[in-house]
């Protein structure tokens, strides 16, 4: 929302709006917008903005996925709002927002929200070098800096998927049901044969078309299973592997690769080809369905028999993408409130895990509305209570390449040279280049009492760009194999870490962010009220950690 009445005034120069009212032709039997109309609009919608920014035709290369909240009725209005969130060499975010309107009772409610990828397509002069996105709100610049991970996860996207699969199917074992619907009888395959109308602007075959077709033969697929009307839920990650034009055959193929109880996923791959030429693997989709009563909550599914050799595995792989997909859901899409401080970390929920950990200390970092509590020789404590939440932050300078300081901070085992909260710290799993995971314990608050321990997952990023800090994101995990003990209390942390800005060559801006969690508001209780400056003797002792670090002389230990 904005946040003053400069704000008010102000659009998006990328922003392009588009309202529909659903009309019987854009239906299906049960008077509901077609979502494969809709991924049209949307797909549409979403090409405009990304032409206008680009000021050049620009082609459709994934969209991530997406969650239908609800369904939409004949005579309601669709409105749609597409923008650029970040553009990168050649290619750029865009953020669709789907929205219903009921014109008679001036109600309004979220149908999706989607993130989709566009690439500008080259010119006669070469490939283009896309203009930057200035960001101008607070929403703005929280969508800017969350964009550059949602692209390092797109990037990683097919590779972890893949790995979780192998490591995941081979403890499933596919059950046999009576009564089960063969597979077979879902199975679907239609081709089209793309036409003019179906083509763009840029005579390529329209990626909402496309999508609309797959859409088509899945719900087809799911009908097959449950003979009753399905309503689309979930897509996952749509990706565009090649192009299509006027003149080529699509075959769309689909079929229910594995039955739930309230759900099923369904497989949906589209094929080009033109005369005598090979199929061109063109897109694969996985959609989940569900069949809704008169009461609108979801029934009981026929269960699946699945084709020998490859139903099977596509069977298994379900059961594993189901739980990816729950992960993804539970772990990204779950506002904070509703997740509980430490999440259990495993292997195949690592990718979400670390998402939400930067994402949540982006978050932070992009707030606009901190209050300055105390300031002593240019090292500033802020504070920000939002959401029953106390958050603080703690600035300073400096005289170290910002580098060098993300190197230094990055081990969090060297923290206890400088920080009195950090009695000793244990490495306990190094996951990958970019996230670690330690065992933190700290002195008790009060004499007598026990001292707090932390499992902590640290995911590391460097910048994307120059407009991008060094970031060292933490919070809390759970782990079976370092339960709580007598020793210790069990702290959590829900989000803390470090931004590091590059401000020159040999000077950093160094900002700690902490959401005050019960287990941490005991050590820096007295510093938000004032009482004690403890925040300063830890971080001048950071400072004297870094610069004799760098310039080669011992350290200073706090």
């Amino acid at each position: 929302l904005p946040s003053n009445k400069s704000e008010e005034a102000y659009r998006n120069p990328t922003e392009v709006q588009m309202s529909q009212i659903v009309l019987p032709c854009h239906a299906n039997h049960c008077g509901e917008l077609s979502a494969g109309q809709l991924l049209k609009w949307m797909d549409s919608t979403a090409c405009l903005s990304a032409e206008r920014h680009a000021g050049c035709s620009c082609i459709t290369a994934s969209v991530d996925d997406i969650n239908f909240e609800h369904t939409i009725g004949v005579g309601k209005v669709v409105n749609i709002i597409a923008k650029v969130n970040r553009a990168f060499t050649s290619s750029m975010e865009v953020g669709i927002l789907v929205t219903c309107e009921d014109l008679y009772t001036d109600r309004q409610w979220k149908v999706c929200h989607a993130f989709a990828t566009f690439v500008a397509r080259r010119t006669e002069a070469g490939k283009v070098q896309l203009k930057q996105v200035i960001p101008h709100t607070q929403m703005e610049q929280m969508e800017y800096s969350l964009a550059a991970e949602r692209r390092r996860m797109r990037l990683i996207h097919a590779e972890i998927i893949t790995d979780l699969l192998s490591s995941s199917t081979a403890q499933l074992e596919c059950q046999e049901y009576q009564d089960a619907v063969p597979a077979e009888r879902t199975r679907v395959e239609s081709v089209e044969l793309v036409l003019p109308p179906h083509a763009n602007h840029q005579v390529s075959t329209f990626g909402g078309q496309i999508m609309a077709w797959m859409e088509n033969v899945a719900t087809i697929a799911a009908c097959r299973l449950c003979n009753a009307h399905p309503t689309l839920r979930t897509i996952d990650m749509f990706h565009f592997r090649g192009p299509s034009h006027i003149g080529d055959r699509l075959v769309l193929k689909a079929i229910v690769n594995n039955a739930f109880k309230h759900s099923m996923e369904v497989g949906v791959c589209a094929e080009a080809y033109q005369g005598g030429e090979p199929l061109r693997h063109i897109n694969s989709a996985f959609m989940t369905f569900e069949v809704l009563d008169s009461d609108r909550k979801p029934r009981t599914l026929p269960r699946l028999r699945p084709e020998p050799v490859d139903g099977k595995r596509r069977y298994q792989e379900a059961i594993a993408r189901k739980k990816i997909r729950l992960d993804r859901k539970y772990i990204i899409t779950c506002k904070q409130t509703e997740v509980p401080l430490s999440v259990p970390w495993d292997p195949s929920n690592q990718m979400y895990l670390s998402y939400n950990n930067v994402s949540a200390l982006k978050l932070m970092d992009t707030r606009n509305n901190w209050v300055l509590t105390s300031e002593k020789n240019k090292v500033r404590l802020y504070t920000l209570e939002e959401n029953h939440m106390l958050c603080f932050k703690v600035e300073m300078y400096v005289s170290v390449p910002a580098e060098q300081t993300f190197h230094l901070l990055s081990d969090l085992r060297r923290r206890k040279e400088w920080d009195r909260h950090y009695e000793s710290c244990d490495l306990i799993n190094q996951a990958d280049e970019d996230d670690t995971l330690y065992r933190i314990a700290t002195p008790s608050v009060r004499k007598g009492g026990k001292g707090q321990d932390f499992i902590l997952l640290a995911s590391r990023r460097k910048p994307c760009d120059s407009s991008d800090p060094y970031l060292i994101a933490l919070r809390s995990v759970t782990l079976p194999t370092h339960p709580p003990t007598e020793d210790y209390t069990r702290g959590e942390v829900l989000c803390a870490g470090f931004a590091i800005w590059e401000e020159s060559s040999t000077l950093t801006k160094i900002t700690y962010y902490n959401q005050a969690t019960p287990g941490v508001l005991p050590y820096i209780s007295t510093d938000i009220a004032g009482l004690s400056s403890g925040f300063y003797s830890s971080f001048c002792a950071c400072s004297q950690f870094l610069e004799p670090i760098y310039y080669g002389k011992p350290s200073v230990q706090y």
